[in-house]
């Protein structure tokens, strides 16, 4: 670190990543700010300076400073391994900078007590806090849970028996031993009982055990959440989320064309494997341990969201999300796999950002949320060309080609009057016109609003 870094950190002032101590004369005190910080997402101690203004006032001896640091690590539990901290000289003062690296693989307390860092403040954990952290962490794995009064009753058989299909099993292995050794079943003496895992893939109903193991698919007409929209609430096992949702998203997914070099090249309005990449990506990686939450598809005009419950696991951050491989849930993961819909383990973000950049989209954007990671991708919009109205998207309906226009045109404007009807169509009377808008109200497809003049139609 360089002086105008210094100065800059100085600058900013303490918070949940930065931490100033005018000296480290208790080791404990020293000890509970790392715990915390490494409970969080890690952080930087700066001894030297004065919290209150704060202002530089350096250390009197800082190789002493720097072993006292090194003992404050060594007292956690476990013992808090970071990197060697650093003597920093400016201007004649010499400090010292505490590192905790992000993402390591312990709960970590001091003297019996669980910390974690609160802005710029260290607080107790919270019992269901220190919980899921443990869980994410690893140690205390939700996928081998047994759900309380959970049997083999439970797990469909026959979506295991398809399972079991597409693997080697040893001849005459018995589907429980093999769903056993995959981590999907728990043995007690001769019984076995399906794990939190097994019901996620195989049961019957997963959501009398796990009430927000669902997925929430929405399709909004415009930019931004309106009361127009398609929705789905997809209630099964992971296996079946995935497919219901991919099917929702290319169902309502524009088909044209886009000019590449004065040619025209056929496109859907996204990359359907790069999609697949962020629904896989969310069912495999969220965290079922939290509760209240589900996972979200919003598709708008422009984009998708996909919002899965949970923070990246261990030390998996948005920075090096691309390089780096964790996997919360090692069951659910290899199983998805086995099925195919894991083409490569550990390279769906990077099977992702590639479809997108082939299929000219900027990449996908990745953020994490205060307690969940969403991946938006950018389609390609008003770029994409259409040859006249989308007749797949209505065919069901058996609508007539003016009725056709008049949805398509809904698609984009969300609204619309009898003016804008007879403008798309103006070689019809407005009596066929009138007919036409009332059919589509009577078969629960529009909704009128208002009357007279005022009259307009969106979608029901």
């Amino acid at each position: 670190m360089n002086k105008d870094e210094l100065l800059a950190l100085c600058e900013q002032g303490q918070s949940q990543q930065v931490a100033f101590k005018k000296s480290a004369t208790s080791a404990g005190r020293l000890a509970e700010i790392l715990a915390a910080m490494a409970n969080a997402d890690g952080g930087r101690v700066l001894i030297g300076v004065d919290p209150r203004e704060p202002r530089i006032v350096g250390l009197k001896n800082p190789e002493n400073t720097l072993d006292l640091a090194l003992q404050a690590a060594l007292l956690c539990d476990p013992p808090l391994i970071i990197p060697m901290p650093e003597i920093i000289s400016t201007d004649g003062d010499n400090l010292l900078l505490v590192t905790v690296p992000p993402g390591l693989p312990h709960v970590y307390s001091i003297r019996s007590k669980y910390l974690i860092r609160d802005g710029p403040r260290n607080k107790a954990l919270p019992p269901r806090q220190l919980r899921r952290l443990m869980m994410e962490r690893g140690e205390e794995n939700f996928e081998s849970q047994v759900a309380r009064g959970a049997t083999m009753e439970d797990l469909d058989m026959e979506k295991v028996e398809r399972y079991l299909s597409l693997l080697e099993t040893p001849p005459g292995s018995s589907p429980k031993e093999a769903l056993w050794k995959r981590g999907c079943l728990v043995k007690r003496g001769r019984r076995y009982r399906p794990t939190n895992a097994g019901l996620l893939l195989y049961g019957k109903d997963p959501s009398l055990f796990f009430r927000n193991c669902e997925m929430i698919v929405v399709r909004y007409a415009g930019r931004e959440m309106g009361d127009e929209y398609v929705r789905e609430d997809i209630r099964d096992t992971l296996p079946e989320q995935i497919r219901r949702a991919e099917a929702f998203l290319v169902a309502n997914m524009r088909k044209g064309a886009r000019l590449k070099s004065w040619e025209r090249e056929e496109r859907t309005e996204y990359p359907i494997e790069a999609v697949r990449e962020a629904i896989v990506n969310a069912v495999a990686h969220r965290d079922y341990s939290i509760r209240g939450q589900e996972i979200r598809v919003l598709f708008f005009s422009d984009r998708i969201e996909v919002y899965s419950p949970g923070r990246l696991p261990g030390h998996v951050t948005v920075d090096n999300i691309v390089d780096e491989r964790f996997s919360r849930n090692e069951v659910i993961v290899q199983v998805l796999a086995d099925m195919g819909f894991i083409e490569k383990l550990g390279y769906g973000i990077d099977r992702m950002i590639r479809l997108m950049r082939e299929h000219d989209l900027p990449p996908p954007v990745f953020l994490e949320t205060a307690d969940g990671f969403k991946v938006t991708l950018y389609g390609h919009g008003e770029s994409l060309l259409s040859d006249g109205v989308d007749v797949e998207r209505w065919a069901h309906l058996k609508l007539n080609e003016r009725q056709e226009q008049a949805l398509a045109y809904l698609l984009d404007h969300q609204r619309i009057t009898n003016k804008e009807y007879r403008e798309l169509c103006p070689d019809v009377s407005e009596e066929t016109i009138r007919r036409d808008l009332a059919d589509l109200v009577e078969r629960d497809i529009l909704l009128k609003i208002g009357d007279k003049r005022g009259t307009f139609y969106i979608f029901k």
